[in-house]
């Protein structure tokens, strides 16, 4: 299977995850601008986070009730609800205000995450093809663009009133790119509605590793910036060069499960890439300057890269094709609060410790990888 066939099959949920990724990418680098903006400290930062996780999970228990009532609309009106999702951390000006701006900012990202993977997971199984790694890619190479460019403005004097609308232009680009034809509807969407075995018996060890993989993305997301620049000294803007890493590093990282996945397997794939994602996050907390720092959100990026694709593949292959939207939404809107969580967890062990105890905390996240990946196989992943 070449890269542009992959591509050209999944074009609308590449361009999805591609504006996932502009969205966070560009607010990420503007994290230590916006947390001084609302004059938060870090376990205020932290807990106003908590407002993006119960918009992201309210978003995703409804997903499969909007995805059907606007069908194949899904992806270009979410993504249309980015643009002005961005708007809002413009006017957060305390800590309340940021809570609301996050959890708008929350429930738009998570209805166009979450619609884009269950639609990868429909065309994987209608065209016989690993596509997960080669989209989320999409969503790293996104990111780490994103990042980069709001770094750059950033260093040139740009605060994020005239940076995030300029994102938020990008991602309505994007959902241009979104819209599919009429024949876009999967096949397996008119079966029998399953075998009658419950699908939660995959769906919660898939959960927990999506639990885990988002804890350590989005931490490293969210606080690697700050980490970089208050930690370690750096410059104003160059905080943003740790996301930018974390992204361009996961990006490459998928591109290369497009094709490792063939040769270990999904499951394979995770349990080696968790051992250096915990290397590299161990890198992160040790790190006695900038540079080192940066090479060790590399390291994570490569390693908890192909963690959250793998998952969803093994997932969507292990339960019934009518049961696919289900099962996939659900363990997202557990494995999601991850993405959240990891964030507050952060702010709150920031506060008492310090970052550098915090990453190391990652680290021992990153090791769960490895136990709930082995249950999953179990099951016949």
């Amino acid at each position: 299977m070449s890269i542009i066939q992959a591509a050209r099959v999944s074009r609308a949920p590449i361009a999805g995850l591609a504006a996932v990724g502009v969205f966070w990418g560009g607010f990420a680098a503007l994290v230590p601008e916006i947390k001084a903006q609302a004059g938060a400290s870090d376990a205020e930062f932290g807990t106003a986070l908590i407002m993006s996780a119960v918009g992201g999970m309210l978003s995703m228990y409804l997903s499969p009730r909007v995805a059907v009532a606007l069908g194949r609309r899904i992806l270009p009106l979410s993504g249309a609800a980015l643009f002005l999702a961005l708007f809002l951390p413009i006017m957060a000006d305390s800590v309340p205000s940021l809570g609301l701006a996050l959890f708008g900012m929350g429930a738009a990202v998570s209805m166009l995450d979450i619609s884009a993977n269950v639609r990868i997971s429909q065309l994987e199984e209608r065209h016989r093809l690993h596509l997960m790694n080669l989209n989320h890619a999409m969503f790293s190479f996104g990111f780490a663009g994103s990042a980069f460019a709001t770094s750059i403005a950033r260093k040139a004097g740009f605060g994020a009133a005239e940076i995030l609308p300029f994102v938020a232009l990008a991602c309505l680009a994007l959902a241009g790119a979104m819209v599919e034809g009429r024949g876009w509807l999967a096949a397996e969407q008119k079966g029998d509605g399953g075998d009658g075995r419950s699908p939660w018996g995959v769906i919660l060890p898939a959960a927990a590793i999506l639990f885990a993989a988002f804890i350590c993305e989005n931490a490293t997301e969210a606080w690697s910036a700050l980490h970089i620049e208050r930690t370690l000294g750096g410059a104003a803007g160059e905080g943003g060069f740790g996301p930018m890493m974390l992204g361009l590093t996961m990006g490459f990282g998928r591109l290369s499960g497009q094709f490792a996945a063939a040769r270990l397997g999904e499951a394979g794939l995770i349990l080696w890439s968790a051992a250096l994602g915990v290397v590299g996050a161990i890198v992160i907390g040790l790190a006695p300057v900038q540079a080192v720092a940066v090479l060790g959100v590399g390291l994570l990026g490569l390693g908890v890269a192909v963690v959250v694709p793998s998952a969803n593949s093994i997932l969507g292959r292990l339960v019934h094709p009518d049961l696919r939207g289900f099962a996939i939404s659900r363990a997202w809107m557990i494995g999601f609060t991850g993405f959240f969580i990891g964030p507050t967890a952060m702010g709150l062990i920031a506060e008492s410790a310090g970052l550098r105890v915090a990453f190391l905390v990652i680290a021992c996240v990153m090791a769960t990888l490895i136990p709930w990946t082995r249950m999953l196989q179990r099951r016949g992943g």
